[in-house]
This record gives C-alpha cells, structure tokens and sequence, in this order.
C-alpha cells in the first residue's frame, strides 16, 4: 500500500443529542486484535455489497475535516466523527496503521450505549465481542485524540486517523441515515479547542479528548452538527505542533494536499491568541484581522464568533479587530470571568468542568444568533 495511504485518520459520528458524552461515560480499553479530501462521497460499487463495506461509502456520514486517500477516510483532528446504520450482529472497525507512530484513540457508541475507547494501534478492531441482538443498529466512531506530538500535517503523517472500511456479518449491509438537521457550527483554535490535557495535566492522547471540549459540548447542548479543528500550540503567527502551519496557512486544509470539503456553517467560532502571546499587539492585530476576513470570504453568510482566549491574551486586540471589520454578523465574545483558576489543569488547558462552564456561557450567544 503507497505511504502516502498511511496518513490519515477517520471517526464516524452519529447526529443525536442522545449519544452520551465521551469524557462523563465510564470508558474502557478495548482489546484489539491485529488483522492477518473531506469527503463522505459515494462509492457506488460498495454500498450495497455484503461484509466489508468501504469507509467512502455514500452511507458513512462524515462530520469534520476528512481528507480522502486510496486507503479511505483520513483525519487529524479530534472531535471529527463518522456515523453508520447497519444491520448483522457484529462490527469491526478497519483501519491502516502502518507508517502512524504515534496511534490516536476513539471511541465507539452502539445503539446509543456508553462509548467504549479503543486505542488504534491495530490495522481491525472488534467493537462487538458480544454479538449485538436484534438486526438494526447505529454505530458513532468520535475522534478523541490525535497526537499533537507527532507529523500530521505533512504526508506521509506520523499521527492521525486512517479508516478503510467497515467490517459487518457476511450479509449484513450499510443502510441509509436519517434526514439531517440543526445547526452548523465550525469551532477553530488551538490546544484548548483540540481538548489538550482536558482530563488531567498529561500530555498526549491519554490526558485529551476531544469530546470533552467546550466546542463539542456546545454543539450537544444546541443539537448541531459541529466541525472541529483545534490544533496545538497554532496561533493566528505561530505555527503549530506536528508541522501544522498558522491558522491563516491551514485554513481550508485537512492537511498539506487535501482541500477540506465546504462545510458551509451557519455559525464560525474562533477561539485563538493564546499561543501568541510573545507577538506585540503591532504583529497580532492585523493577522488577526487578516484572518477573520478569510474567514468571511470562505463563508459569506455565516454569523462569526471571536473568542476572547480564555486566558485573556490578546483580547482586546480581537475587540478591536472585530470593530475595525465593522460587520454585523461578526461578534466579540468577551470570555473574561468564564472560568477561574480552579478550571484547569495546568494554568492554560481547561478542565472537562471548566470546558463544560465555557460551553454553558457560549450556547445562549449562539442560540440567540441562530435561533435553536
């Protein structure tokens, strides 16, 4: 299989308010067992055909940046979610594991069960040591972390998410999903918006997760189906880890050669400044602005949100690039008192509480906007 195969990483959401949060559900390691550009595009020879199903089937609803390879679906970014409807007993999750040294983890929610977390070290993963009863069910694979630490940028990636397909019974088959609806929201940010160190001051996907984010929660809470690309230590001048360029330079990218699919949101969120803090306001402000103007030119009618970082840096710099846009449908979100310092773990990352204290203060200022 070509290299440039080993670069990707896949998630599968299911759009319910009814799924459980990753992070407050009791997870558990899975036992796995090794097999001897964003798009959910169809692939039209593989959607009705029996036991393995590929991961680019028009079936396979794809939310979040999901670049597209001869291996499948592929993500580096936390949060990002893929869904699926099958009928059978038992599913397996396939994957491409060769070239990633640093393996992401996910998890796995089955008709709406607790999700169970599986670290993706393994090119096949059993998500059904009990065979399922009944012959309908649901399946939501979350990305909940993808190593900061390692390339994933640049192909051949070190870190992220490579889904294949689909492993079901012999004749079992993907079906149709659901009319969609809600809300569309795209978060942007850094470390933070990735879900870094949120369940404890430990670095790498052990102590992250991206469902636990204020991102991710907000969009439970109004019901949305939210794109989520947080990448560590980026800022508007700074590049970030795992050779990701400035949010200026990555925007519009799952990574280096794969357009991001339109999303086409309704609602932009930024939260980004904290990692450039050493940038003096004569640097910061007009990248900042800079930024905010790619971002109404890629979505010209969608409301945008600039987070005031919640450590406050370059805050009033966003204030005033954000008056100085002088555009009715692009807000100031003045974070300050939000959270405290008992809300991190670290003096930077928040907490899944504190996340959950951001979320609770974001919501109304979305649901006002758009009206859910």
């Amino acid at each position: 299989m070509p290299q440039s195969l080993l670069t990707t990483a896949v998630v599968t959401i299911l759009l319910t308010t009814g799924v459980p949060s990753m992070a407050d559900a009791t997870t558990t390691p899975a036992t796995t067992t090794p097999a001897a550009d964003t798009s959910a595009s169809a692939s039209a020879d593989q959607d009705d055909s029996r036991g393995v199903v590929a991961a680019t089937s028009a079936h396979v609803d794809a939310v979040g940046h999901w670049g597209r390879t001869e291996a499948g679906l592929v993500t580096v970014n936390s949060g990002a979610r893929l869904a699926i409807r099958f009928t059978g007993h038992t599913l397996r999750g396939l994957f491409d594991t060769s070239g990633i040294t640093n393996p992401p983890q996910i998890y796995v929610s089955i008709d709406g069960r607790p999700p169970v977390r599986h670290v993706v070290d393994a090119d096949q993963i059993d998500f059904t040591p009990t065979p399922l009863a009944g012959t309908t069910h649901t399946a939501v694979l979350t990305v909940k972390d993808v190593d900061e630490h390692a390339n994933r940028w640049v192909p051949p990636l070190r870190s992220g998410l490579v889904v294949t397909g689909f492993r079901l019974d012999a004749h079992g088959h993907l079906l149709g999903q659901p009319p969609r609806s809600g809300p569309r929201i795209e978060f942007y940010g850094d470390s933070i918006t990735q879900g870094v160190k949120a369940l404890g001051n430990v670095a790498g996907p052990d102590g992250s997760d991206g469902t636990a984010t204020y991102s991710f929660r907000a969009g439970q809470q109004l019901g949305a189906r939210v794109s989520q690309i947080g990448f560590g230590r980026q800022g508007i001048i700074r590049t970030g880890n795992g050779n990701v360029p400035p949010a200026p330079e990555s925007l519009g990218w799952n990574f280096q050669g794969s357009p991001a699919r339109p999303f086409h949101p309704d609602a932009v969120v930024v939260n980004q400044g904290t990692n450039d803090a050493q940038y003096d306001s004569a640097q910061f402000r007009p990248a900042y602005l800079g930024y905010l103007r790619q971002l109404r030119a890629a979505n010209p009618t969608a409301w945008i949100f600039a987070m005031r970082p919640f450590g406050g840096a370059h805050g009033a710099d966003i204030a005033e690039a954000v008056r100085e846009l002088a555009d009715d449908r692009v807000v100031y979100v003045d974070t300050t008192g939000w959270l405290d310092a008992t809300d991190y773990t670290d003096t930077v990352h928040p907490t899944v509480a504190g996340h959950q204290k951001a979320a609770d203060r974001l919501v109304p200022l979305l649901r006002d906007a758009l009206g859910c």
